[in-house]
């Protein structure tokens, strides 16, 4: 079993930043690829951004591809999602993901664990 805890989210003005933090325990290691997912009122999950277990591979969904950055530091069995120019269309909870795989993908039904969620609010 993997345990997942978000942190981070918090209320931000449209233009601005936050950085997301995913804490892994129990079962984890450097063979699990991790993932971002957010789900906004009314709207279904969707992909954000996803990395391998090394880091060497990322993926990004258009919408936040160069405004958003996911890396992870192993050593601390931690993910990160930075975002910059934040827009209202992002406002979302935002939930990481593992999968027992090295290989990251951008799938929400080939991730194995999931976190509670974090909130992002963006005010225009």
């Amino acid at each position: 079993q993997v345990q997942l805890v978000e942190s981070g989210g918090g209320l931000v003005q449209a233009g601005g930043s936050l950085r997301l933090s995913c804490a892994a325990s129990g079962r984890t290691g450097s063979r699990y690829a991790m993932g971002w997912f957010r789900q906004a009122p009314g709207q279904e999950r969707e992909f954000v951004a996803a990395i391998s277990s090394g880091g060497a591979i990322t993926y990004y969904a258009d919408s936040v591809k160069g405004r958003f950055t996911i890396s992870r530091d192993n050593a601390k069995n931690t993910c990160y999602l930075q975002m910059n120019s934040l827009k209202p269309e992002d406002m979302a909870v935002y939930y990481c993901a593992t999968r027992v795989s090295v290989v990251p993908t951008t799938a929400n039904n080939e991730y194995d664990y999931w976190g509670q969620g974090t909130q992002v609010t963006v005010s225009s």
